[in-house]
């Protein structure tokens, strides 16, 4: 049953603290997981988290740490010592521990990793530090199980035995030659059905998936997510086993990339959250909204242009929010599929190919929505044969176009480096109004002849 936080377990945690009620502290939270327990601390003041904190034993608070909210985790580092924090980090796993100290101003940096009891682990914590954070190397863990191809079973399985006491979760069992370069991996079954005197040589898998230190991290996302793994090994530039990533690490990555493109469709430039300042929340709106008044702008320029229109077809005027939402829209669905498409790797065939599916599906969608629009119009709202001739025509055209647009913009993006999805956001909608308003009334004018 998913746990949930219920007003009455806050007043009582908030009662132990004031009577500095220790025992009863650790008792009531000796069964909560840790991450309810971040939740719990998300509820509280900042010196009422603290002082659960540092209640509660290291190898349950340093997992607590990598749930905690950020500004929540920031407050609580900066009151705790260098020491503490190294007996924190000593719990974690080479990555997550990685993580916390980048978070941290670069004198304490130094003064939280002298700290550390384990100096390999401190080592390993200081060689991760040097990757970039969305590359494999800033992902990857150093905990892994590897194995001599010119061992025996017996050897491997006495080696394993102790590398395993380092490691939470044994994904893999990984082949490395004498110089540590990556061969491949052991099945757990092969080894545990072969004679203990074979070597590993005869009998580990040459097939593996494995990644550079330097690979991107959405890529190394979409290389997982496709051949379905749960972990994947890491190389450096001389095909040297350096590390591996795990489906927790990736699942981050996926949800980050996740909340950037929708960002970036609604309007923001900038990955925030809710909790941010207004300075920094301003910052991520205003270029988008900037772009959309001077959009505004345009349009209103544009619709300037057939003043004409408006003294002697008055009417033509009632149907432009229709049109101009029509073509954003339509711009919006075809975008948001190729953003998609890019995301997942899953496009297929040339571009010529691509566009004239769009213009297929644009033209039956056309057709459909102008039926309805001008029995609509003509029978509800009184309108002219002719004025319902001049916005079905209308209707049809702009989607048509909206979606070419839709379609090409993302892939011209795609090709330059740019993010597709910027694709999906006021850009395209901004553009597609404007296009939507000039058809229209180009068409009406060459109909009408104002």
């Amino acid at each position: 049953m998913e746990f949930k936080i219920s007003k009455n377990l806050i007043l009582e945690l908030e009662q132990h603290i004031v009577n500095k009620n220790d025992k009863e502290l650790e008792a009531l939270l000796s069964e909560v997981h840790h991450a309810d327990i971040a939740e719990i601390l998300d509820e509280l003041d900042f010196d009422e988290a603290t002082y659960i904190f540092k209640v509660l034993d290291s190898d349950k608070t340093a997992e607590i740490l990598l749930e905690l909210e950020d500004d929540l985790r920031e407050n609580i580092l900066s009151r705790l010592s260098p020491k503490e924090i190294a007996e924190e980090l000593d719990e974690l796993d080479t990555n997550d521990a990685a993580d916390i100290i980048a978070e941290l101003s670069q004198d304490l940096k130094a003064e939280v990793i002298s700290e550390l009891n384990d100096l390999e682990h401190a080592k390993d914590i200081v060689d991760l530090l040097r990757y970039d954070e969305n590359s494999a190397g800033g992902l990857m863990g150093k905990e892994l199980v590897r194995v001599n191809e010119n061992w025996n079973v017996l050897t491997c399985v006495k080696e394993m035995r102790i590398q395993a006491e380092n490691v939470s979760r044994v994904h893999s069992i990984y082949v490395v030659d004498d110089e540590n370069r990556l061969k491949g991996r052991l099945s757990l079954k092969d080894l545990l059905t072969t004679s203990t005197k074979t070597h590993i040589s005869d009998i580990y898998i040459r097939k593996l998936n494995w990644v550079n230190v330097d690979t991107e991290d959405v890529e190394v996302a979409r290389i997982m997510q496709k051949y379905d793994l749960e972990a994947i090994p890491v190389v450096d530039e001389m095909g040297r086993l350096v590390g591996r990533i795990t489906i927790d690490d990736i699942i981050d990555v996926i949800r980050d990339e996740a909340d950037q493109d929708y960002q970036m469709a609604a309007g923001i430039s900038k990955d925030v959250e809710a909790d941010d300042s207004i300075l920094e929340h301003t910052k991520a709106r205003l270029p988008w909204l900037v772009l959309a008044l001077l959009g505004g702008f345009i349009s209103v320029k544009v619709l300037g242009l057939f003043e004409g229109a408006m003294l002697k077809h008055g009417e033509l005027f009632f149907f432009t929010p229709l049109i101009a939402a029509m073509a954003g829209n339509v711009g919006v669905q075809s975008s948001a599929i190729i953003v998609q498409g890019l995301a997942n790797n899953t496009l297929s065939g040339s571009l010529f190919s691509r566009l004239v599916k769009e213009v297929s599906l644009s033209l039956l969608n056309g057709l459909i929505l102008a039926v309805i629009l001008f029995v609509g119009s003509h029978y509800l709202l009184d309108v002219k044969i002719v004025i319902g001739v001049i916005v079905t025509t209308a209707l049809v055209s702009v989607i048509i176009i909206a979606s070419l647009i839709g379609t090409f913009v993302p892939l011209l993006l795609d090709k330059f480096g740019i993010d597709p999805a910027l694709a999906t956001g006021p850009f395209i909608t901004t553009s597609n109004d404007i296009c939507g308003i000039l058809i229209y009334f180009s068409i009406a004018r060459i109909i009408l002849g104002f």
